[in-house]
């Protein structure tokens, strides 16, 4: 929500001022929850791709309660863009709002403990990342049933170029930037990840690649999901001409070879000095060892 006020509101004034082409990132989280996952599994309803398909401008944004305090996010970049909306209507804001649906790629995310806070928690893909360079079971959060689906950032960034080149079929729309390809639950990425990981690096995988852990454990209280998020691309295809074409399984090869070449080394001396520094200090059965010995003489 600060983020909002001192970054987005300002540069959406200015360029409104000078009535300059703004092009906001935003997120697919402002769709909330679909109604599809209100519904039974398997029952028609829910497998009805009108009820799950999010769309620019029908899909109703559906969020959770107030103290499920995962959704202040998506409820803070849903205000930026009805602010940026309105600035359009009102004063003439040349726009365009893109809705990223997991941009993957070098470069996306950071580390723990490299190039981030150590205690982080950083999305998906570079928490698998981080994992299979330490040689550590993937952590499922809930058992990973989510569904996601990721784009590439080449391909991604090739959709904005087509924003800035066909600004009179850009301006003032709202685009969803993803590939419902590559669609994929959470626990089918990690294995798809464990596997193309051990192709790149040699590394064998593990017998047991992933662990199933409650989502108040690892995000803590208040967190709260939907169960998928397709983007519809008819807009964005008919408008600029774009359509992602990198599969999940090729993005994934690019970004996980760029991962171990830039972080496996510097994550396992991280590792080795966090052990080491561990070592120094007596465990509280060696203090008590320690104490008996001095009663003892």
């Amino acid at each position: 929500v600060t983020g909002v006020q001192t970054c987005a509101l300002p540069v959406i004034r200015i360029c409104s001022d000078q009535q300059k082409h703004y092009i906001h990132f935003s997120t697919c989280e402002v769709y909330g929850k679909t109604l599809a996952g209100f519904a039974e599994k398997d029952t028609e309803f829910r497998n009805d791709p009108d009820n799950y398909m999010l769309r620019e401008d029908d899909t109703m944004m559906i969020l959770g309660p107030i103290h499920k305090q995962r959704w202040s996010y998506a409820c803070a970049k849903q205000l930026v863009e009805r602010v940026i909306f309105a600035e359009g209507t009102q004063n003439g804001l040349p726009f365009t709002i893109v809705r990223p649906f997991n941009w993957i790629g070098p470069r996306m995310d950071y580390i723990p403990g490299v190039d981030g806070p150590s205690d982080g928690v950083p999305r998906v893909l570079a928490c698998f990342s981080t994992r299979l360079m330490q040689g550590k079971p993937l952590k499922l959060v809930d058992g990973g049933e989510v569904e996601r689906t990721f784009v590439y950032v080449k391909d991604a960034v090739e959709a904005v170029v087509k924003m800035f080149e066909q600004p009179k079929r850009s301006i003032g729309r709202v685009f969803n930037v993803g590939n419902p390809d590559n669609e994929v639950t959470v626990r089918n990425l990690a294995l798809l990840m464990s596997d193309v990981y051990s192709d790149v690096t040699g590394k064998a995988k593990l017998a047991e690649p992933t662990i199933d852990i409650p989502a108040v454990e690892f995000y803590g209280p208040g967190y709260d999901d939907c169960d998928k998020r397709v983007p519809d691309n008819s807009l964005i295809e008919n408008q600029i001409d774009w359509k992602p074409t990198t599969s999940l399984k090729e993005a994934l090869t690019t970004t996980l070879r760029w991962m171990e070449a830039t972080f496996a080394e510097k994550l396992n001396k991280t590792q080795t000095s966090t052990v080491a520094t561990k070592n120094v200090l007596p465990s509280k059965q060696q203090v008590e060892q320690l104490e008996q010995m001095s009663l003892n003489a």
